[in-house]
C-alpha cells in the first residue's frame, strides 16, 4: 500500500474516532491530542495556544484553560504563553481515555515508522525572494 495511502486511512480513523469521542471531556481530548502531536515530535515541548486548541476541539477557550491547569497542578504539563510541555507522558497516557490507545494501534499498523522527520531548507538562490 503507497504510503500516501495509509496516511490518508490514518487520518480517516483520527476523524472517525474524533467524531465517536465528541462528548469525551475537554481534558481527556487535550490528553489524546497531547499525547498524538508528542507521537510525531522529536520533543516533549509544544507551541500551541489555548485559544487555537479550543477552535480545534470546538470549545470555549476557558474549558481548555482549566482543562490545562487540571494537568498542571497533577504535574503532567507546563504550560506559559503558547508554550506546552509535556513532563510525564506516562501518567498523561494514564488520564487519556482509551481512545487514545485505538488510535495509536491504527497508526503504527498504517504507518510502520512513526519516527518524525524534519526536512530542513537551506537557504539558496531556488528560495529567496527575487531582488528585481
Amino acid at each position: 500500500m503507497p504510503q500516501w495511502l495509509r496516511a490518508a486511512a490514518k487520518n480517516g480513523a483520527d476523524g472517525a474516532n474524533r467524531t465517536v469521542q465528541s462528548p469525551s471531556l475537554v481534558h481527556q481530548q487535550l490528553c489524546r491530542w497531547l499525547l498524538l502531536s508528542l507521537d510525531r515530535l522529536s520533543a516533549n515541548r509544544l507551541t500551541m495556544t489555548q485559544e487555537l486548541i479550543a477552535n480545534m476541539f470546538g470549545v470555549r477557550r476557558e474549558g481548555v484553560t482549566e482543562a490545562a491547569g487540571k494537568l498542571h497542578k497533577v504535574g503532567v504539563i507546563e504550560y506559559s504563553r503558547g508554550q506546552i510541555t509535556v513532563l510525564d507522558r506516562r501518567k498523561l497516557e494514564k488520564l487519556c481515555c482509551e481512545c487514545y490507545a485505538v488510535v495509536r494501534r491504527e497508526s503504527d499498523r498504517l504507518l510502520p515508522n512513526p519516527a518524525p522527520r524534519r526536512i530542513l531548507l537551506r537557504r539558496t538562490e531556488s528560495c529567496t525572494p527575487s531582488t528585481r
